[in-house]
């Protein structure tokens, strides 16, 4: 019962911060914060925990609206960030999400020697089945960002149309954080089959699985770089 009731506060904390980033990235220019006044609640270990979860996305406002954030909250972005070094056997998407987190702690807090992180490598994604890519390039949303180059962003841009029928059988699955996070990708994608419909989907996907946050940042993120890119 306790480890049941120690999961849902953490469920509940990730949603709060997922909530609280949504509304940053609604607002646009005027971002004040993304995930700050959530964590304000949440006791330390597990607002460290729900960052976890949450990753580099917490500061995503920052990231498409260039902003500074708030001292705290990159103090426990980074702090979080040291706390859970992935083990060296761990699975690539943990290694790839943590290095998302270092180097979006990087872009906001530049180490003074300017070194920066070995990417991990992405390999299995070239081998990996279309389903199986689109489940791991959703759970690597993150990473998604326009602008920005890194081995899973090459593998995602080689194979448009596998990422495009993994977001339809996401949504036939109901599957809406893997439709979300397929969908952010295929944003940023060139090579895109128009018959996809992918903003009539997006619309879909926040209207069915919109009471998850974490649905609904994906889906926002989405929209932001799309107006972005076509403002380019």
């Amino acid at each position: 019962m306790e480890q049941s009731g120690t999961s849902a506060l953490l469920q509940g904390a990730v949603q709060d911060i997922a909530s609280d980033v949504v509304s940053a990235l609604r607002g646009g220019d005027h971002v004040r914060m993304s995930g700050t006044a959530a964590m304000n609640d949440v006791e330390g270990g597990m607002a460290f925990a729900a960052v976890r979860v949450v990753g580099a996305d917490l500061l995503l406002p920052h990231v498409l609206f260039p902003t500074p954030p708030a001292p705290e909250a990159l103090e426990t972005f980074r702090r979080t960030v040291e706390a859970f070094p992935p083990r060296p056997d761990a699975a690539p998407t943990v290694m790839w999400s943590h290095w998302a987190m270092r180097r979006t702690l990087v872009r906001f807090d530049p180490p003074p020697t300017g070194d920066h992180d070995t990417e991990p490598g992405a390999d299995w994604l070239d081998e990996a089945p279309w389903q199986t890519l689109t489940h791991q390039l959703a759970v690597l949303a993150p990473l998604a960002l326009p602008g920005e180059d890194c081995a899973v962003a090459r593998a995602a841009r080689r194979r448009p149309v596998d990422v495009a029928r993994g977001f339809v059988r996401a949504v036939r699955r109901r599957d809406w954080q893997q439709a979300a996070g397929a969908g952010r990708w295929l944003t940023l994608l060139d090579g895109v089959p128009d018959t996809l419909g992918l903003e009539t989907g997006l619309d879909f996907v926040e209207l069915m699985g919109g009471s998850d946050p974490r649905v609904a940042l994906q889906v926002q993120a989405a929209r932001v770089m799309r107006v972005a890119g076509a403002l380019v």
